[in-house]
Protein backbone atom coordinates (compact mmCIF):
# COMPACT_ATOMS: atom_id res chain seq x y z
CA UNK A 1 0.00 0.00 0.00
CA UNK A 2 1.32 3.31 -0.67
CA UNK A 3 -1.25 5.68 1.39
CA UNK A 4 -1.59 9.09 1.07
CA UNK A 5 -3.32 11.63 3.33
CA UNK A 6 -4.33 15.23 2.75
CA UNK A 7 -5.70 16.78 6.09
CA UNK A 8 -5.38 19.77 8.19
CA UNK A 9 -3.31 19.26 11.61
CA UNK A 10 -6.56 20.88 13.44
CA UNK A 11 -9.04 18.38 11.91
CA UNK A 12 -10.28 15.95 14.15
CA UNK A 13 -11.50 13.14 11.51
CA UNK A 14 -7.87 13.44 9.50
CA UNK A 15 -6.06 12.87 13.38
CA UNK A 16 -8.53 9.70 13.56
CA UNK A 17 -7.03 8.84 9.71
CA UNK A 18 -3.22 9.09 10.88
CA UNK A 19 -4.20 6.98 13.93
CA UNK A 20 -6.11 4.17 12.00
CA UNK A 21 -2.86 3.35 9.87
CA UNK A 22 -0.68 4.07 12.82
CA UNK A 23 -2.09 1.53 14.85
CA UNK A 24 -2.06 -1.04 11.99
CA UNK A 25 1.62 -0.32 11.36
CA UNK A 26 0.88 0.69 7.69
CA UNK A 27 3.01 3.17 6.60
CA UNK A 28 1.53 6.40 5.22
CA UNK A 29 2.51 9.84 3.75
CA UNK A 30 0.67 13.41 5.37
CA UNK A 31 0.33 15.86 3.42
CA UNK A 32 -0.77 18.99 5.50
CA UNK A 33 -3.09 20.84 3.03
CA UNK A 34 -2.62 24.02 5.01
CA UNK A 35 1.44 23.94 3.86
CA UNK A 36 0.91 22.75 0.74
CA UNK A 37 -1.42 22.00 -1.93
CA UNK A 38 -2.38 18.77 -3.94
CA UNK A 39 -1.05 18.54 -7.14
CA UNK A 40 -3.35 18.76 -10.27
CA UNK A 41 -2.80 15.29 -10.88
CA UNK A 42 -3.32 13.97 -7.35
CA UNK A 43 -6.94 16.25 -7.61
CA UNK A 44 -7.68 14.59 -11.08
CA UNK A 45 -7.25 11.24 -9.45
CA UNK A 46 -9.37 11.77 -6.09
CA UNK A 47 -11.71 13.68 -8.18
CA UNK A 48 -12.40 10.60 -10.16
CA UNK A 49 -12.72 8.29 -7.64
CA UNK A 50 -15.40 10.25 -5.43
CA UNK A 51 -16.68 13.18 -7.68
CA UNK A 52 -16.60 16.76 -7.06
CA UNK A 53 -19.48 17.39 -4.34
CA UNK A 54 -17.92 14.81 -2.27
CA UNK A 55 -14.53 16.71 -2.00
CA UNK A 56 -16.49 19.82 -0.71
CA UNK A 57 -16.96 20.59 2.89
CA UNK A 58 -20.06 22.10 2.79
CA UNK A 59 -19.29 23.50 6.46
CA UNK A 60 -15.89 25.40 5.15
CA UNK A 61 -15.73 29.08 6.21
CA UNK A 62 -15.77 30.34 3.01
CA UNK A 63 -19.52 30.95 2.16
CA UNK A 64 -19.44 33.04 0.10
CA UNK A 65 -17.58 31.07 -2.40
CA UNK A 66 -19.40 27.93 -1.78
CA UNK A 67 -22.51 30.10 -2.69
CA UNK A 68 -20.53 31.20 -5.79
CA UNK A 69 -19.86 26.93 -6.63
CA UNK A 70 -23.41 25.81 -6.80
CA UNK A 71 -23.89 28.43 -9.42
CA UNK A 72 -20.80 27.22 -11.53
CA UNK A 73 -21.36 24.28 -14.26
CA UNK A 74 -17.73 24.01 -13.63
CA UNK A 75 -16.74 23.44 -10.34
CA UNK A 76 -13.63 21.35 -10.71
CA UNK A 77 -11.07 24.36 -11.99
CA UNK A 78 -12.91 26.53 -8.74
CA UNK A 79 -12.33 24.13 -5.87
CA UNK A 80 -8.66 23.28 -7.19
CA UNK A 81 -7.60 27.31 -7.34
CA UNK A 82 -9.29 26.98 -3.40
CA UNK A 83 -7.94 23.87 -1.72
CA UNK A 84 -9.27 25.42 1.40
CA UNK A 85 -12.58 23.81 1.26
CA UNK A 86 -11.81 20.52 0.53
CA UNK A 87 -13.34 18.40 3.20
CA UNK A 88 -10.53 16.53 4.83
CA UNK A 89 -8.94 13.81 5.04
CA UNK A 90 -8.30 12.94 1.61
CA UNK A 91 -7.37 8.95 1.70
CA UNK A 92 -5.23 7.65 -1.92
CA UNK A 93 -3.86 4.37 -2.22
CA UNK A 94 -2.67 4.18 -5.53
CA UNK A 95 -6.28 5.33 -8.06
CA UNK A 96 -8.05 4.53 -4.82
CA UNK A 97 -9.67 6.90 -2.68
CA UNK A 98 -11.91 8.50 -0.17
CA UNK A 99 -12.87 11.59 1.57
CA UNK A 100 -14.03 11.34 5.01
CA UNK A 101 -13.58 9.35 7.55
CA UNK A 102 -13.70 5.82 6.02
CA UNK A 103 -12.16 2.88 7.98
CA UNK A 104 -14.86 0.28 6.10
CA UNK A 105 -13.32 1.11 3.02
CA UNK A 106 -9.94 1.28 4.05
CA UNK A 107 -9.86 -2.05 5.11
CA UNK A 108 -11.01 -3.65 1.74
CA UNK A 109 -7.50 -2.06 0.74
CA UNK A 110 -4.98 -4.92 0.97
Amino acid sequence: MNIQIFGKNKCFDTKKAQRYFKERNIKFQFINLDEKEMSKKEFESVLRQVGIDSMIDSKAKDKELLTMLNYLSDKEDKVYLNQHILKTPIVRNGKLATVGYEPNVWKTWD
